[in-house]
Protein backbone atom coordinates (compact mmCIF):
# COMPACT_ATOMS: atom_id res chain seq x y z
CA UNK A 1 0.00 0.00 0.00
CA UNK A 2 2.79 2.45 0.84
CA UNK A 3 4.46 1.75 -2.48
CA UNK A 4 1.29 2.30 -4.52
CA UNK A 5 0.54 5.45 -2.49
CA UNK A 6 3.71 7.02 -3.93
CA UNK A 7 1.95 7.09 -7.32
CA UNK A 8 -1.57 8.46 -6.73
CA UNK A 9 -2.19 9.20 -10.43
CA UNK A 10 -1.64 5.58 -11.52
CA UNK A 11 -3.23 2.23 -10.68
CA UNK A 12 0.32 0.86 -10.72
CA UNK A 13 3.54 2.75 -11.48
CA UNK A 14 5.27 2.47 -14.83
CA UNK A 15 8.90 1.32 -14.81
CA UNK A 16 10.06 4.88 -15.58
CA UNK A 17 8.23 6.16 -12.49
CA UNK A 18 9.83 3.53 -10.26
CA UNK A 19 13.30 4.35 -11.56
CA UNK A 20 12.70 8.08 -11.11
CA UNK A 21 11.53 7.68 -7.51
CA UNK A 22 13.96 8.72 -4.81
CA UNK A 23 15.57 5.72 -3.13
CA UNK A 24 14.75 7.10 0.34
CA UNK A 25 11.05 7.27 -0.55
CA UNK A 26 11.13 3.65 -1.68
CA UNK A 27 13.05 2.56 1.42
CA UNK A 28 10.39 4.32 3.53
CA UNK A 29 7.87 1.85 2.05
CA UNK A 30 9.69 -0.86 3.99
CA UNK A 31 11.84 -2.30 1.21
CA UNK A 32 15.23 -3.67 2.16
CA UNK A 33 18.20 -2.69 0.03
CA UNK A 34 18.07 -6.12 -1.62
CA UNK A 35 14.35 -5.86 -2.42
CA UNK A 36 14.85 -2.35 -3.73
CA UNK A 37 17.63 -3.55 -6.04
CA UNK A 38 15.30 -6.29 -7.32
CA UNK A 39 12.41 -3.87 -7.89
CA UNK A 40 14.61 -1.39 -9.72
CA UNK A 41 16.23 -4.21 -11.71
CA UNK A 42 12.82 -5.45 -12.84
CA UNK A 43 11.78 -1.93 -13.79
CA UNK A 44 14.94 -1.47 -15.86
CA UNK A 45 14.49 -4.90 -17.45
CA UNK A 46 10.95 -3.91 -18.45
CA UNK A 47 12.33 -0.83 -20.20
CA UNK A 48 15.03 -2.94 -21.86
CA UNK A 49 12.43 -5.39 -23.21
CA UNK A 50 13.51 -8.31 -21.05
CA UNK A 51 10.26 -8.29 -19.09
CA UNK A 52 7.50 -8.79 -21.65
CA UNK A 53 4.25 -6.87 -21.62
CA UNK A 54 1.21 -8.77 -20.38
CA UNK A 55 0.09 -9.34 -23.96
CA UNK A 56 3.50 -10.69 -24.94
CA UNK A 57 3.64 -12.91 -21.84
CA UNK A 58 0.21 -14.34 -22.63
CA UNK A 59 1.49 -15.39 -26.05
CA UNK A 60 4.72 -16.96 -24.75
CA UNK A 61 5.17 -20.63 -23.93
CA UNK A 62 5.61 -21.31 -20.20
CA UNK A 63 9.25 -22.41 -20.40
CA UNK A 64 10.23 -19.47 -22.60
CA UNK A 65 8.79 -17.05 -20.06
CA UNK A 66 10.44 -18.89 -17.17
CA UNK A 67 13.83 -18.90 -18.93
CA UNK A 68 13.61 -15.19 -19.67
CA UNK A 69 12.48 -14.00 -16.24
CA UNK A 70 14.77 -16.13 -14.06
CA UNK A 71 17.68 -14.15 -15.49
CA UNK A 72 16.52 -11.24 -13.31
CA UNK A 73 18.00 -10.71 -9.87
CA UNK A 74 15.63 -11.96 -7.17
CA UNK A 75 13.37 -13.85 -9.58
CA UNK A 76 13.41 -17.63 -9.43
CA UNK A 77 11.48 -20.37 -11.16
CA UNK A 78 8.89 -20.55 -8.35
CA UNK A 79 8.17 -16.82 -8.69
CA UNK A 80 7.55 -17.13 -12.42
CA UNK A 81 5.41 -20.23 -11.88
CA UNK A 82 3.23 -18.22 -9.47
CA UNK A 83 2.95 -15.49 -12.12
CA UNK A 84 1.91 -18.11 -14.65
CA UNK A 85 -0.73 -19.56 -12.32
CA UNK A 86 -2.20 -16.48 -10.66
CA UNK A 87 -1.63 -13.63 -13.11
CA UNK A 88 -1.65 -15.33 -16.49
CA UNK A 89 -4.15 -17.99 -15.31
CA UNK A 90 -2.27 -20.92 -16.80
CA UNK A 91 -3.83 -24.11 -15.48
CA UNK A 92 -1.13 -26.65 -16.37
CA UNK A 93 1.66 -25.49 -14.07
CA UNK A 94 3.16 -27.67 -11.34
CA UNK A 95 5.62 -25.84 -9.08
CA UNK A 96 7.72 -28.97 -8.50
CA UNK A 97 10.30 -27.04 -6.45
CA UNK A 98 7.64 -26.03 -3.92
CA UNK A 99 8.05 -28.13 -0.78
CA UNK A 100 4.41 -27.58 0.15
CA UNK A 101 3.28 -29.00 -3.18
CA UNK A 102 5.62 -31.98 -2.92
CA UNK A 103 4.74 -32.70 0.71
CA UNK A 104 1.04 -32.25 -0.05
CA UNK A 105 1.38 -34.89 -2.75
CA UNK A 106 3.16 -37.16 -0.26
CA UNK A 107 0.31 -36.78 2.21
CA UNK A 108 -2.39 -37.18 -0.43
CA UNK A 109 -0.83 -40.40 -1.75
CA UNK A 110 0.25 -41.56 1.73
CA UNK A 111 3.86 -41.93 0.66
CA UNK A 112 6.69 -42.54 3.13
CA UNK A 113 8.96 -39.93 1.55
CA UNK A 114 8.39 -36.58 -0.07
CA UNK A 115 8.98 -36.81 -3.83
CA UNK A 116 11.92 -34.95 -5.29
CA UNK A 117 11.50 -32.24 -7.91
CA UNK A 118 12.44 -34.73 -10.63
CA UNK A 119 9.94 -37.26 -9.34
CA UNK A 120 7.20 -34.60 -9.31
CA UNK A 121 8.02 -33.71 -12.91
CA UNK A 122 7.68 -37.36 -13.90
CA UNK A 123 4.42 -37.70 -11.93
CA UNK A 124 3.02 -34.60 -13.62
CA UNK A 125 3.51 -36.15 -17.07
CA UNK A 126 1.46 -39.25 -16.21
Amino acid sequence: GRFIALYPAAAFPAPQQVLATDEAALRACGFSATKLATIRGIAQAALDGIVPTREQALAMPDEALIERLVTLRGVGRWTVEMLLIYTLERSDILPADDFGVRDGYRRLKRLDATPTRKQMETISLA
